[in-house]
């Protein structure tokens, strides 16, 4: 008997033996495209190649050119490595901490490796992707797992396995390694064949092909902002002795206190890092124009509110400019690329305008500042006009901030620039990492529910695009900032949870979107919940996501 397998992204029809594999339909697509496939889309659920399949459905390739392609490349790429560095040395441990641009940055435990020993993990990677090793996938009892991460020097998976609610859980086996892998694998270790290891810092990148580069591996740009910042994220995790997902579980185990007392440290260094960033500013008092700018659900807003309280402390009276106020009028909005208009493009807004009403300010000029009237996509003037106090600050939030172009007719040494990010820095285990994007989607999933009316499906069918945004308006310019500033709150995540859960749940198998609430809600997961919600301060970013916030958004 024969079945009929739809491929919904190039409209075609595979029919093939009941009972054959996604494999085989895999291989034939190969051969039609010369695109490597590295797992099938079937029904809106992710299936390993090595499955079979039953019944007809509707399928989508799973290729480089796919964000999901992507991650089930790196996952066999990261086992590759962590066989790689045992091989060499037994006892050695890997920790995979974080992404910068486009590299994964990763340390280990017995060294700081130099090029000479890069070059050697290279080869001994390079033996085991040739070797063709097929990944076996292994469902065993939890605890059996427990038992078997312990016995193996591995107890931060242990650890995380102790408070997850499914009673099984799948390993993955290669030539007598094996490892506890957050999501699907390639079919072999063949299949990761193009990587590179770059010496930075007290570890390395690891640099892989991605959406953005299927066919080659990127060249890397070392990001050294970023990356100190994640290294200052790195020694506040060790003040709160939480370094992974299942230390946060084991605290939030033992009582209430423990919760408290963790909220109050996480926000006291939040407030510190704001209070020093204003101190900068002050420093610099010739720096009168603030900016601020990040990706989406970066706490940006918050960021500026608790910024400009800080400054406020200091007799500085800072005032803000809306962004929103100098969009163009609307029949002017400049399309994208699928010819809908494109707010978050830098030329949406009325630069010339937005010039020269910043320069008036900043020369004590009386000045009308525009209102921009949503309803009916144009600026509007009220006649009334502002003049500001000699050395009065004026402070602007928005996704342009760091762009010179937005504010090009100010002197550079005018503008103190801040970047504000959510960088995850707590990962689930040494080998599987919380990605940045994925602590924005959530708060975003939870704001956007709780404030703007959308659904999470909603919220996820605008995310690519939201994504394509911030790579080409706001990633390239934050190494521009005079300063970054974190907002991941460490205990955030075990918040959300009882949030996103129920709205991410309301998402079908009939929806393509359906795939990723689905590897959301196993991510969440990992974590239990945080129930306190009266301790956390009502001027805490999460409030900006979760309400009851003393600030007006």
């Amino acid at each position: 008997m024969n079945i009929f397998l739809k491929d919904v992204k190039n409209d075609k029809t595979y029919e093939i033996k009941k009972g054959s594999y996604f494999l085989d339909i895999a291989k034939i697509y190969e051969s039609e495209s010369g695109k490597k496939v590295y797992g099938i889309k079937y029904n809106n659920s992710i299936k390993e190649l090595f499955k079979k399949v039953d019944e007809d459905g509707e399928i989508e390739f799973l290729d480089l050119s796919t964000l999901d392609g992507v991650r089930i490349y790196q996952r066999g790429l990261l086992f590759v490595l962590y066989m790689a560095v045992k091989k060499l040395d037994i006892t050695d441990q890997i920790n995979i901490n974080h992404s910068v641009g486009n590299g994964l940055y990763c340390e280990l435990k017995n060294s700081v490796p130099d090029e000479n020993y890069l070059d050697k993990i290279k080869t001994e990677m390079t033996k085991i992707i040739s070797s063709d090793l097929k990944f076996s996938k292994e469902n065993m009892d939890k605890f059996d797992a427990i038992d078997l991460f312990n016995s193996n020097n591995l107890e931060d998976k242990s650890l995380l396995l102790k408070y997850r609610k499914k009673s099984t859980i799948n390993i993955y086996r290669v030539d007598g390694f094996f490892n506890y892998m957050y999501g699907y694998m390639p079919l072999s270790t063949s299949y990761v064949d193009k990587f590179d290891l770059k010496k930075i810092d007290e570890g390395f990148m690891l640099i892989h092909p991605n959406e953005n580069s299927p066919e080659i591996v990127p060249e890397f740009k070392h990001l050294n902002k970023l990356s100190q910042t994640f290294k200052e994220y790195k020694e506040w995790l060790k003040i709160m002795e939480i370094k992974t997902v299942g230390e946060l579980n084991e605290l939030i185990a033992q009582g209430k206190s423990n919760v408290i007392e963790l909220i109050r440290v996480v926000e006291a260094l939040h407030e510190k890092k704001y209070a020093m960033i204003a101190d900068e500013i002050i420093k610099e008092k010739n720096k009168r124009l603030i900016l601020l700018a990040g990706p989406s659900s970066s706490g940006k807003t918050t960021s500026a509110k608790r910024i400009a309280l800080q400054l406020k402390v200091n007799g500085l009276k800072p005032f803000p400019v809306s962004l929103d106020d100098y969009f163009v009028e609307r029949e002017r909005t400049p399309k994208d690329e699928f010819g809908k208009p494109d707010f978050e493009s830098i030329n949406a807004l009325d630069i010339d305008l937005f010039n020269q009403n910043l320069k008036d300010l900043l020369e004590g000029k009386e000045t009308e500042l525009p209102k921009f009237d949503f309803v009916q996509g144009k600026k509007v003037w009220t006649g009334k006009k502002v003049k500001l106090e000699k050395d009065q600050p004026v402070i602007i939030e928005g996704i342009h901030g760091l762009n010179e172009q937005l504010t090009e007719k100010i002197p550079r040494e005018q503008k103190f620039k801040i970047y504000v990010s959510a960088l995850t820095q707590m990962n689930l285990d040494s080998h599987n990492r919380i990605p940045t994007t994925d602590t924005r989607l959530i708060r975003r999933i939870v704001r956007d529910y709780n404030f703007r009316g959308h659904s999470a499906l909603g919220t996820l069918k605008m995310w690519p695009s939201v994504r394509r945004g911030e790579e080409n308006n706001i990633f390239p310019f934050q190494e521009d900032a005079d300063i970054m500033f974190n907002s991941f709150l460490a205990y955030e995540l075990a918040v959300l949870k009882i949030y996103a859960e129920p709205l991410l749940l309301q998402i079908t198998n009939k929806e393509k979107e359906f795939t990723e609430a689905k590897r959301l809600l196993r991510f969440l997961d990992y974590f239990l919940p945080i129930t306190e919600l009266e301790e956390i301060p009502r001027k805490s970013v999460i409030r900006e996501f979760i309400g009851k916030s003393t600030f007006e958004y």
